[in-house]
């Protein structure tokens, strides 16, 4: 029997083909694009998200040479905190406000005094984030109203993929979590919550845990993705959390270092860990009855794209002649500079930041720029930069009482050996490499795979199918660098803090 997993992703969805093993067996990517309307806007057309999930389906089984009878099972990971919502005809009401949107800090602010500071973190373990879905919730209504009316579900973007799939409206704990809406404690929506936001429970999808099934493909849905109708659609997971089920942060003392567009330090926890401060995010794990807390860079990933694509054009055009990867070519020029970039220091807040500053106003900055500096010293900062930010995620989760035994980077950034490099050498630990590329979408194949009685559990089936492809050690000489980097950092922010938010308002 086969499992697939569908990873609906801010720049595209990939669907992969596996086996029982965990083996991939066929994958495919579908891209899409990302509008930006205003300063600090960001939004997506769902139906871009399914014409995604249908292309990369049907080539995901076309590459892996398999009958789609027989899969068993279909996993969903997505893009978190995206407020989809959907009229009485189950008709898209307005773009995707997605989870970079940093619009909301007006309606964050509304909702602390709502409901209140403290009480809002122990309801939803979390404060009131511009990135998070009820804030977004309140702009619509507050700023287009006529929409807002019309409104008769409320979903998250993986979530109006199981709807398309299935024609069942439902959802789970690990993304939910993530709305700002549960009792994140008690896996469950929060009757405070929703009187705050003044809607109905009717509006949010049924409620299960991450490896329970969700519902069935229709025919129709089956006519479009080539999937056969009737196989069992799970839960799924918040990409962060699907991403974790596949590299096997699945027990307490293993975290992960996931660089993607957004950057994220996660540990899995047994007990509900929070912190008091709300500078790391506490969310309902895709493990049943577990937790997990993540500090969040809003923009890693993201950051290197900005400068490759910005600076380094003829490099990347160089290495398509040479026909070799641009980012290998990009790593080689870095790895030029000492480690430190020759003083210069890179913010990553491109769009914000959440850990551990939560400020919707921040902006990305070059701290230290001299006539001396030029395009590798930038590129070698903001690989330096992202992992500083990394850092301060790291810092606060050990505070938490979560000490690593070890680290998996995840990930697109895990494929560089240079920032695995730098990770491991500021961090002072070793970074494991998992044995799949595929995190995401094999955690929530793992998951289906649970669901239909394919594993025992989702901790047994990591166990046996999880593996480490190799360890980046650390060099203890680079540690006082990147601690006097690190300490440079973390002195910025506070210095830039005012200045941002007088920015903001020019």
């Amino acid at each position: 029997m086969y499992l697939i997993g569908i990873d609906i992703g801010t720049s595209g969805t990939k669907s992969v083909i596996f086996d029982e093993t965990g083996r991939a067996l066929g994958s495919a990517l579908s891209e899409y694009g990302m509008s930006s309307p205003k300063n600090g806007w960001a939004e997506q057309n769902p139906e871009d998200w399914w014409g995604g999930v249908a292309a990369s389906v049907r080539g995901a089984i076309a590459k892996a040479g398999i009958d789609a009878s027989g899969i068993a099972g279909v996993g969903l990971s997505g893009q978190m905190h995206g407020l989809v919502l959907l009229d009485e005809n189950d008709e898209v009401v307005r773009p995707s406000i997605i989870w970079c949107d940093q619009r909301t800090a007006a309606e964050a602010a509304e909702l602390t005094a709502l409901v209140g500071a403290q009480r809002l973190l122990d309801i939803t373990a979390n404060p009131a984030l511009t990135g998070f879905t009820a804030a977004k919730l309140l702009w619509v209504e507050k700023n287009e109203p006529d929409n807002f009316r019309r409104v008769k579900k409320i979903m998250l973007p993986k979530d109006y993929i199981r709807l398309r799939l299935t024609g069942e409206f439902a959802t789970e704990v690990s993304d939910a979590s993530g709305m700002q809406l549960m009792n994140v404690r008690e896996r469950k929506f929060s009757p405070v919550m929703l009187d705050a936001l003044n809607i109905k429970e009717s509006m949010l999808g049924k409620m299960y845990e991450s490896c329970e099934v969700t519902g069935r493909v229709t025919a129709k849905a089956a006519a479009e993705t080539g999937l056969a109708a009737g196989t069992i659609v799970v839960g799924g997971a918040g990409d962060q959390a699907a991403s974790a089920v596949g590299c096997g942060i699945v027990r307490e003392g293993i975290l992960s270092c996931t660089v993607g567009t957004s950057g994220v330090v996660f540990a899995h926890t047994d007990n509900m860990l929070l912190d008091p401060k709300g500078r790391v995010h506490t969310l309902c794990h895709a493990v049943p009855g577990k937790w997990h807390i993540m500090g969040v860079t809003q923009a890693a990933g993201m950051s290197f794209k900005w400068l490759r694509d910005s600076l380094f054009a003829a490099e990347v055009a160089t290495a398509e002649e040479l026909g070799v990867p641009a980012n290998k070519l990009l790593d080689d020029i870095a790895a030029r500079v000492p480690a430190g970039a020759d003083r210069l220091v890179y913010l990553p807040y491109l769009m914000g930041e959440r850990t551990p500053h939560l400020d919707s106003d921040a902006r990305g900055a070059f701290i230290g720029l001299t006539p001396s500096h030029g395009k590798p010293e930038m590129l070698r900062a903001v690989l330096e930069g992202v992992v500083y930010s990394l850092r301060d995620c790291l810092e606060i989760i050990r505070g938490l009482g979560a000490e690593p035994e070890n680290i998996i980077a995840a990930g697109g950034g895990a494929n560089s050996k240079l920032w695995r490099q730098i990770m491991a050498d500021c961090f002072g630990l070793p970074i494991n490499v998992s044995a799949t590329t595929e995190g995401g979408a094999l955690g929530v194949a793992i998951l289906a795979g649970v669901g239909a009685g394919i594993y025992k559990s989702v901790e047994d089936a990591c166990a046996s199918i999880i593996g480490v492809a190799g360890t980046t050690a650390p060099d203890a000489s680079k540690k006082p660098v990147y601690d006097a980097g690190y300490a440079v950092y973390d002195a910025i922010y506070p210095a830039l803090k005012d200045v941002y938010k007088s920015l903001a308002s020019v």
